[in-house]
C-alpha cells in the first residue's frame, strides 16, 4: 500500500457486483478505496438484469401455476388470473430501490468513498471526474491501483426504425403495461427468459431467431427442450430470419410491422424488443487505432490500456491485468464468462492478491466449470461441457452419456395424457476411463435450485462413481442425476482429489490412446 501519494490506494470505475465486491475487500484490508459510478449503484444486475428479472420471473411461474396446474390439484380458481401490471412494477421498482439504498449504506460502512460522475484517464494513475448531476465542476483525483468494472450495454442491429421504434432488453423494465402483442429478437439468455415471462403473463409472444433455434451454445438436448416447450406453451418461433430488415409504425393503430431479413413480415406489435447481444461499455476513438475510450468518456488511450480487435472487449491475463500494470478490468467488459457471481468473485481475488500478497500473491479466480441457471419456462441449470464440446475435446471414444426424460412427481396427478405432462431432460456427461463428470444439464421444473450443489461437485472432480455414491433424496426431480444408467456399476474410482481453490485448473480424466 502507498504512503497516499495519490488520493487512494484503490479506486474502482463502475458500482456494478464486481466493482462493490472488490472495492469493499480492498477496504477490508485497510486501503483507501473510492468507487465512481454515474448511475445507481449495482449495475445491470441489479438495476435491469437478474434481480428484476427474477421477480418477473416469479409473477409469470405463479401465473403458470394459476392457469394450468391449480385445479389439477383441487383449487377452483375462477376466471383467467390477471396480473396487474403496474402493482408488480411498483413493488418490484421499489424493490430495487431498497437495494441499491442497502448498496451505499454498504460502501459507508466499509469505508469506501463514493464517487457520483463519469471518469475520464488522464494517465495511468489520473482520472478526471464530471458529476452526474451537471452542478458541480469537474475535478480530478488520483489512485495507486485503478480497476475498470463498467459493465455492458445492449446493442441495437443496424436498420430502418429499430433504434426509433424498439426498445432494448433494459428497456423492458420501463414498460407501463403488459404489451398485448411482443416480438422479442434474440437467440440468448435474456431473449428466452422475457419471451417466457411475458407469454405466461398472457401477451402473445413472437421470438426472432437468426438460425434454427435459441440457445445454440448449449447443449442440443437443452436447447431442443426448451424450443418445444416454447412452441408448446404459444410462443411463435420466427426461425432461420437472418435478423431483422426494418421497423415501421402504423400512425393509425401505433402497432408496429417488423420486416425480416428472410422476407417475412410480423404485423400488429404494440413492443418490439431487441434483446439480440451485449456490448462492453467502450467506444471506438477511430477505426484503425490500437486503443479505444470507454463508457464514451473513459479514454483508455491516455492510460495505455489496450482491447482486444475487433470485439472490443478490455484485454487482460488470468490475473484481471491490463496492459497498463496499475490498471485491472474484470466482469462484462472483459468478455469471459458474463456473469454476476463470477465478476463477484474476479473482483474480491484480485483484492486479495494486490492488498494481501503475503497469503495470496497467486489468487485468481477459475473460469471453467461455471454453473449456471437460465430462467425460461422452464428453467435451465448447467455446469460444464455440452456433449459436442466434450467430444471434441477428449475424442467420442472416451465420452460416456447419461441420459433422462421423466415427468416430475409434482405432474403426476394431472388428469392428461402421459406425452402431455411437461418432461424433465437430464444429461450427465463423463470422460476418460473413471468417467469424469465434465458436463451436467437439466431443464425442468427446480432446475434453478439443484445445479448449485451440483456445480460444487463438479468444480472438486466428482466421478459418476461419486454421483452414484451418494443417496438420492425421493421424492426429488434432483435425485435422478445420482441413479442414472445401471447404477453403481461405473468406474470405482473417487474424484475427490483436485482443490478447486484460488483458480485451480479443472481436473482433467486419464485419457486411453486409441490403438494404431
Amino acid at each position: 500500500m502507498t504512503e497516499h501519494e495519490y488520493d487512494y490506494d484503490y479506486l474502482v470505475i463502475g458500482g456494478g457486483s464486481g466493482g462493490l465486491a472488490s472495492a469493499k475487500r480492498a477496504a477490508a484490508y485497510g486501503a483507501k478505496v473510492a468507487v465512481v459510478e454515474r448511475a445507481r449503484l449495482g449495475g445491470t444486475c441489479v438495476n435491469v438484469g437478474c434481480v428484476p428479472k427474477k421477480v418477473m420471473w416469479s409473477a409469470a411461474t405463479i401465473a403458470e401455476t394459476l392457469d394450468h396446474e391449480a385445479s389439477h390439484y383441487g383449487f377452483d380458481v375462477g376466471a383467467k388470473p390477471k396480473v396487474d401490471w403496474p402493482k408488480l412494477k411498483k413493488a418490484r421498482d421499489a424493490y430495487v430501490l431498497r437495494l441499491n439504498g442497502i448498496y451505499e449504506r454498504g460502501l459507508k460502512s466499509a469505508g469506501v468513498t463514493f464517487l457520483v460522475g463519469d471518469a475520464t484517464f488522464s494517465d495511468s494513475h489520473t482520472l478526471q471526474i464530471t458529476p452526474s448531476s451537471g452542478t458541480s465542476d469537474k475535478f480530478t483525483v488520483t489512485a495507486d491501483k485503478i480497476l475498470i468494472a463498467t459493465g455492458g450495454r445492449p446493442i441495437f442491429p443496424s436498420g430502418a426504425g429499430i433504434e426509433e421504434y424498439c426498445i432494448s432488453s433494459d428497456g423492458f423494465f420501463d414498460l407501463e403495461e403488459l404489451p398485448k402483442v411482443a416480438v422479442i429478437v434474440g437467440a440468448g439468455y435474456i431473449a428466452v427468459e422475457l419471451a417466457g415471462v411475458l407469454n405466461s403473463l398472457g401477451s402473445e409472444v413472437h421470438l426472432v431467431v437468426r438460425k434454427a433455434k435459441a440457445l445454440r451454445e448449449f447443449d442440443d438436448t437443452i436447447s431442443d427442450a426448451l424450443d418445444h416447450a416454447m412452441v408448446k406453451s404459444g410462443i411463435v418461433i420466427h426461425r432461420n430470419t437472418n435478423g431483422v430488415a426494418n421497423v415501421t409504425l402504423d400512425a393509425n393503430t401505433k402497432t408496429k410491422t417488423i420486416a425480416l431479413q428472410n422476407g417475412d413480415f410480423i404485423y400488429g406489435a404494440d413492443t418490439v424488443m431487441m434483446a439480440a447481444g451485449r456490448v462492453p461499455n467502450v467506444e471506438d476513438l477511430c477505426n484503425t487505432c490500437e486503443f479505444a475510450p470507454n463508457v464514451e468518456t473513459l479514454h483508455l488511450e491516455s492510460a495505455g490500456v489496450k482491447l482486444m480487435v475487433p470485439r472490443r472487449f478490455i484485454s487482460v491475463d488470468e490475473f484481471q491485468q491490463t496492459s497498463n500494470p496499475t490498471i485491472y478490468a474484470l466482469g462484462d467488459v472483459c468478455g469471459t464468462v458474463e456473469l454476476t457471481p463470477m465478476a463477484i468473485a474476479a473482483g474480491r481475488r484480485l483484492a486479495d492478491r494486490i492488498f494481501s500478497p503475503e497469503k495470496y500473491s497467486q489468487a485468481k479466480v477459475s473460469y471453467e466449470n461455471v454453473p449456471t441457471v437460465v430462467f425460461s419456462h422452464p428453467p435451465i441449470g448447467t455446469v460444464g461441457m455440452s456433449e459436442s464440446k466434450a467430444v471434441a475435446k477428449y475424442g467420442i471414444d472416451n465420452i460416456k452419456v447419461y441420459n433422462s426424460k421423466f415427468a416430475d412427481s409434482h405432474y403426476g396427478i394431472f388428469d392428461v395424457m402421459q406425452e402431455d405432462k411437461p418432461k424433465t431432460h437430464m444429461k450427465v456427461i463423463c470422460a476418460g476411463e473413471e468417467e469424469l463428470v465434465v458436463g451436467m444439464h437439466v431443464i425442468g421444473r427446480g432446475a434453478d435450485e439443484m445445479m448449485q450443489g451440483f456445480g460444487v461437485a463438479i468444480k472438486m472432480g466428482a466421478t459418476k462413481a461419486d454421483l452414484d455414491s451418494c443417496i438420492a433424496i425421493h421424492p426429488t426431480a434432483s435425485e435422478e442425476l445420482v441413479t442414472m444408467g445401471a447404477w453403481g456399476t461405473s468406474a470405482q474410482v473417487s474424484g475427490a482429489k483436485v482443490s478447486p481453490l484460488n483458480g485451480a485448473s479443472a481436473p482433467e480424466p486419464t485419457i486411453r490412446l486409441s490403438k494404431i
